[in-house]
């Protein structure tokens, strides 16, 4: 059971805390609402598992050849080939069909997500650009999840930082597999089309284009017309605080080949985190 625990990758969840953007952005905290989110929150994590099986199912070979995914279950034979197949299938049936009858709307996107990860594991996950920009489009469908499930819309804004953060940690996630490569150790094929000049470059294009985006959502007339307070700009404080870390983290430390790991392990970016979120309620509510 640990195995398959493991298999599952419980810890990834983390990526589907964006399907409550909508409720925190809008400043809707009501139990009904909550409830409905957290539903759709459970059934994108049923789904986003199946998807990881796949995945693991069909990287069997390369992860045997990588200096730490060789210790997954699957590449170790701690668990069986046939076992991860009805897995996938079971969860990626339970999580469709339940969305199916629940919301229409809902359902459509999981079943997009899905399509679009069957696409990624089979071929697309090979081709350089492309692959980070199905992983940053994954958590934009999030954002939509959580939107449609609340009937709450999405600004613009939300969409462009949430598609440009998603880039930038994914690259981050690809130059740990380059720096492998350096060392002479076999990885995945998904890093031919990179190397560090261009994943350094593009990490801190990514940076600076997450942080003026973010500024200019706080300052856009909708969003003081919403909430009333016009010092929403404050939280841009955090904002550069937790790019910066997470830069220190992937130029200095050279750790950042799993982003949900980092945030779940590092007390800094996860105080910042948290700091960000208190001053962006507490300026909507109280200035």
């Amino acid at each position: 059971m640990k195995n398959i625990l493991i298999l599952l990758r419980p810890h990834q969840y983390v990526k589907n805390l964006f399907i409550f953007a909508p409720l925190l952005f809008a400043f809707e905290f009501g139990t009904d609402i909550f409830l409905a989110t957290f539903t759709t929150f459970v059934l994108f994590s049923i789904l986003a598992s199946s998807v990881y099986i796949l995945n693991d199912l069909m990287d069997i070979k390369e992860d045997q050849k990588h200096p730490t995914k060789k210790n997954r279950p699957l590449a170790s034979g701690k668990v069986s080939t046939k076992v991860a197949t009805i897995l996938f299938f079971t969860m990626s049936g339970i999580s469709l069909g339940i969305s199916f009858f629940l919301n229409k709307g809902v359902f459509a996107i999981l079943l997009f997500y899905f399509i679009l990860n069957i696409l990624y594991s089979l071929k697309l996950k090979h081709i350089a650009i492309v692959d980070i920009f199905i992983i940053s489009t994954g958590f934009v469908l999030r954002l939509f999840a959580g939107s449609l499930t609340t009937d709450i819309p999405l600004s613009m804004w939300i969409i462009i930082i949430t598609f440009l953060l998603a880039i930038f940690l994914a690259l981050a996630k690809r130059r740990d597999d380059v720096l492998l490569s350096i060392q002479g150790k076999e990885t995945r094929k998904n890093i031919d089309g990179y190397n560090l000049e261009f994943v350094n470059a593009s990490m801190v294009l990514m940076s600076g284009v997450v942080i003026v985006s973010y500024l200019q959502y706080t300052v856009s007339p909708e969003v003081i017309g919403r909430i009333g307070s016009n010092y929403l700009f404050l939280t841009t404080f955090f904002v550069i605080l937790g790019i910066l870390r997470y830069m220190q983290i992937t130029f200095v430390e050279n750790s950042s080949q799993s982003p949900t790991k980092i945030v779940l392990k590092d007390r800094f970016l996860q105080l910042t985190i948290l700091f960000w979120i208190v001053s962006f309620i507490g300026i909507a509510k109280l200035l």
